[in-house]
């Protein structure tokens, strides 16, 4: 069965169970201070999880393209990924745990669908603690489904428990599905979920609560299903493999590489490592950059940077000289162009930023090994020393720590970060899991342009209606980038207007007022906004024109912005356009 089969099938399984079937969101998420990418499918959802009705009702599929690098250092093996597809299916206060247990069994064994073999299947059901209770009520649906007892493991928090996505929000007990690689014959009676060979397909959360800032959980009034199910592990099982890296998904792309380096995939551990990683790596790249992302030392911008310079340090170990990036990436859009979620308009884009990048890290690389060999004689290499290798070579401090793993010498990282913060450049990457606000860049530019987007979701609200919702959106000091809900081109006459009402705005110098209030009085205001954790948000005001929920900064006054023009609209997904606009 290929990926698309099992895209699709996952789609018509729960068109048939009544559900509404959305687009993935960007990768980027919108006005949440918490999280640098979207790492779960459920993360674009939370505000229909804390009870904001969705427009498609309350039973809802999709398929959301994800990024975590949470557990990048495991990447290299047969089932971690930077970037990943989940399927998933949720309840907004409709269905609960009984419905969403036996669906998953069905959609998996049936053979209208999976077809998988019951008899290949493990379940895992949280234990309890002492915030929450053992979950018995699966523990029960899962032995009325035929489960055997000696196939339901009850774990803890750490493995039974999920979310919030970022530091606050929606969360829960789950319910994880397994499934045996290891032969038919072998099948063990008992389900050991430490034997590697039992591997996860599809995990059952049940949001039962929400976490505040203040680390306690609160009971959400409306009960939500929320599950996921990995595209590219679902698709290894299903062609009876266990390397994802052998699937459709990946398949060319390893051959690529082969091509590349004149070597095997198999030939040993460590070049087929090497050769997973620069798969997964460039493949992450290609859909950050798709988003919108340039590679930088800040936020997003740093993620980027550092998987691009992570692939090429390991197309070098296979024996690549000469840039491969572009090449790697060629295969990625052949695999892809057919999702709906793909945008081939912008393959020259990300082809031009992989060929910048990995040329600039060239020039540096082969000095900044020599600088590096010369180090970490007394079994340590000094932050200052990393520092130097991170200035002037461009090393990200990660790398500079892989490779002084490989010496057998350490790298004083306290020291490291005390000389970042001395030349004010210490980055905020996703290892500190936040950035400070909504954009990922916060110079006087983009501030400008992140206060026009807020005029020009306004204003489309005014000339098409109602209907019209942030759908996502980026910001760089050049341009920005708007996608909302509308099924239609926009006519000439409406973009004009669009962009009158926007000028009129600016030249009108209104004052930007910004009020911090509870989500309740926010909503009750009228002000809108995709993104809502916290028991307090932040609402700016742009007089009666425009009130919106969000994370900051904007510039203090209209009239800084300067002319606003569209430069083109088009349409980003099923019932989604796009906008990119500049101010002149």
């Amino acid at each position: 069965m290929t990926s698309s089969e099992v895209r699709q099938k996952f789609l018509d399984f729960f068109k048939e169970k009544r559900h509404a079937i959305i687009p993935s969101s960007s990768l980027l998420p919108e006005n949440d201070p918490t999280t640098l990418f979207i790492s779960a499918g459920m993360h674009p959802l939370v505000p229909y999880l804390l009870g904001e009705k969705h427009p498609e009702g309350n039973r809802l599929a999709d398929v959301q393209k994800c990024i975590r690098t949470i557990d990048i250092d495991e990447v290299g093996d047969k089932t971690h990924h930077t970037f990943f597809e989940m399927l998933g299916n949720w309840s907004l206060g409709d269905y609960f745990k009984k419905e969403s247990l036996e669906w998953s069994l069905e959609f998996l064994t049936d053979k209208k669908w999976l077809g998988l073999d019951k008899n290949l299947l493990a379940v895992s059901v949280f234990e309890g603690d002492e915030n929450a209770l053992f979950d018995e009520e699966a523990y029960k649906i899962w032995i009325d489904l035929g489960i055997p007892e000696s196939k339901i493991a009850k774990l803890d928090k750490k493995e039974n428990w999920w979310g919030p996505a970022g530091q606050t929000g929606p969360c829960g007990p789950d319910s994880e599905i397994f499934y045996w690689t290891g032969g038919v014959e072998k099948v063990p009676e008992n389900f050991d979920p430490e034997d590697d060979r039992w591997v996860e397909v599809w995990n059952n959360v049940f949001m039962q609560y929400n976490k505040n800032s203040d680390g306690k959980y609160k009971k959400l009034a409306q009960q939500n299903i929320d599950t996921g199910m990995g595209l590219e592990r679902t698709t290894a099982i299903m062609n009876g493999l266990d390397d994802d890296y052998k699937t459709d998904l990946f398949e060319n792309i390893i051959k690529k590489i082969e091509e590349l380096s004149g070597k095997k995939y198999d030939e040993n551990k460590d070049t087929t490592s090497a050769m997973r990683i620069i798969a997964d790596h460039i493949k992450a790249s290609v859909f950050i950059i798709m988003d919108g992302v340039h590679a930088s030392n800040v936020d997003q911008g740093y993620i980027l940077r550092r998987l691009i310079r992570r692939a090429i340090v390991r197309g070098r170990k296979l024996g690549i000289e000469n840039n491969f990036t572009s090449g790697v990436a060629e295969k990625v859009f052949e695999i892809y162009r057919g999702v709906d979620w793909y945008d081939r308009s912008d393959e020259q884009t990300i082809l031009e930023e992989l060929n910048n990048e990995e040329k600039k890290f060239r020039e540096t690389l082969e000095k900044g090994l020599k600088q590096f060999e010369k180090l970490g004689a007394d079994k340590i290499i000094s932050g200052k020393d990393a520092f130097v290798l991170f200035s002037t070579y461009g090393f990200p401090l990660e790398m500079t720590e892989e490779l002084a793993e490989e010496k057998g010498v350490s790298v004083d990282t306290k020291e490291f970060e005390e000389e970042m913060a001395k030349h004010q450049e210490l980055s905020r990457t996703a290892s500190a899991g936040k950035f400070k606000s909504g954009l990922a860049d916060t110079s006087e530019d983009t501030k400008k342009l992140h206060t026009a987007a807020h005029l020009l979701l306004a204003a489309l609200r005014k000339v098409l209606g109602d209907h019209v919702v942030q759908k996502g959106s980026n910001i760089t000091a050049e341009r920005l980038r708007f996608d909302f809900s509308h099924s239609e081109k926009l006519t000439d006459e409406q973009k004009q207007e669009v962009e009158k009402l926007v000028n009129e705005v600016i030249e009108k110098e209104i004052k930007i007022v910004c009020e911090e209030m509870t989500i309740e009085k926010a909503r009750e205001s009228g002000a809108h906004g995709t993104f809502d954790y916290g028991d307090k948000v932040k609402v700016y005001g742009i007089d009666s024109f425009s009130q919106e929920i969000c994370s900051g900064p904007h510039v203090e006054n209209t009239g800084e912005l300067g002319k606003f023009k569209i430069k083109k609209e088009q349409s980003s997904s099923a019932g989604v356009r796009r906008i990119k606009a500049i101010l002149e």
